[in-house]
């Protein structure tokens, strides 16, 4: 995370935060990721916060790879899921193996753009070939402490500008959508889905 606030906030609110997000619908979001998948590979949800979205990718036939910077989320989250949340920071967690599918829905908005364009280097090497990265961030231009935590913010230029020299990735679908929380609407959300490929062959730069 940028700052100890931040780890300090989630861990301290964990059981509110899970309880106010554990049932937010984003069965379109997982739905169209799954749909882009290869057949066969396992689902990593880098900053799986409640479990909610792990819980759906299980139920739908997807092994899964849980993992959060926060102690205590990871406590709640193994809870629901019925088995182990490995407690890492994102700018720390090397995995054993590669995966089908990276999904981090509204977790690597918590890093500083210099930690963040370094974390998202390094995802393509942790796919197969084929394979598809998720990401969503809050929608503007906006860095710094906000309610609590650290937050950079993305619009469509900004996300050009953070992938624009990962030429393994390529951008498949980008769109800006409201917050499926009724009580948060007018709240908007950047979200975009990459594919692996071969850097020689990539089109999205």
């Amino acid at each position: 995370m940028a700052d100890n606030s931040t780890l300090d906030y989630y861990n301290e609110r964990a059981e509110l935060y899970a309880q106010s997000t554990v049932n937010a619908d984003m069965s379109g979001a997982c739905d169209e990721f799954l749909k882009m998948l290869p057949d066969d590979g396992a689902i990593l949800d880098l900053g799986c916060g409640s479990g909610r979205d792990s819980k759906y990718f299980l139920e739908h036939g997807r092994e899964v790879v849980a993992v959060d910077g926060s102690p205590e989320l990871c406590r709640i989250a193994g809870q629901y899921l019925g088995r182990e949340v490995i407690c890492c920071d994102f700018r720390d967690y090397e995995p054993a193996g590669k995966f089908a599918g990276i999904w981090a829905c509204a977790s690597l908005l918590h890093l500083e753009a210099g930690e963040l364009e370094r974390v998202i280097a390094r995802l393509p090497g942790y796919l197969v070939d084929g394979g598809i990265l998720f990401m969503s961030f809050k929608h503007g231009e906006f860095s710094g402490i906000k309610e609590g935590r650290y937050f950079t913010f993305m619009d469509r230029e900004g996300i050009s500008r953070l992938l624009k020299g990962i030429t393994s990735l390529e951008i498949l679908r980008l769109e800006v959508s409201d917050d499926v929380r009724s009580e948060l609407h007018g709240q908007e959300w950047i979200s975009v889905y990459c594919r692996k490929v071969s850097p020689s062959y990539s089109s999205c730069q």
